[in-house]
């Protein structure tokens, strides 16, 4: 695997090494000594999947300690755009964000350290979402950013018009008002 550094530290993306044939394809899509040895030492307790169709925008969420979530998300069918806005309040790159469009051609994953909110948009007709968690989901320490935060300012490659969100997902603060790590 390669790992990409982003324009924001800590946030990786990881590219297998896919085998292609006549057959089709294989690549390995975790291995933890792998993973630890040129990403960071972690384990994960939780792979989580959703389906979504065009237009759909999931987030911005993340988990508060001490509950908060490292995740390692990739598109298992279709296409999105990923976004994770670092949420640490001394961090150099508060309130700024890394996207990655994933899908099922590029095969690429994105590593999102604990500390960032995480959000995806679907650019296809349908879209098969995977992620692993290094942390347990904990209601009581659900925290969210609104997606249209103009501070942060995420170009989510889709019309406005066109986003489908969940009332929940629909009432969350901005980043200057959100409870934030």
């Amino acid at each position: 695997m390669e790992i990409i550094q982003t324009d924001i530290e800590g946030v990786l993306i990881v590219k297998p090494n896919v085998r292609v044939d006549s057959r089709g394809y294989f690549f390995e899509s975790f291995v933890q000594k792998d993973f630890e040895h040129k990403v960071c030492k972690t384990v994960f307790v939780q792979d989580n999947e959703s389906m979504s169709s065009y237009g759909v925008l999931r987030g911005l969420h993340y988990q508060l300690p001490p509950f908060a979530q490292a995740k390692l998300v990739r598109v298992i069918k279709g296409r999105v755009l990923d976004v994770a806005v670092d949420i640490r309040k001394d961090s150099p790159t508060f309130g700024q964000y890394a996207a990655v469009e994933l899908s099922e051609e590029n095969h690429l994953q994105l590593f999102i350290p604990r500390g960032f909110a995480h959000g995806f948009a679907v650019l296809s007709a349908e879209t098969i979402f995977q992620y692993k968690c290094d942390n347990y989901y904990s209601p009581q320490n659900e925290g969210a950013i609104i997606w249209n935060d103009a501070t942060i300012g995420i170009d989510w490659k889709i019309p406005e018009q066109d986003i489908i969100l969940s009332e929940k997902d629909k009432k969350h603060p901005a980043l200057a008002n959100a409870k934030i790590l």
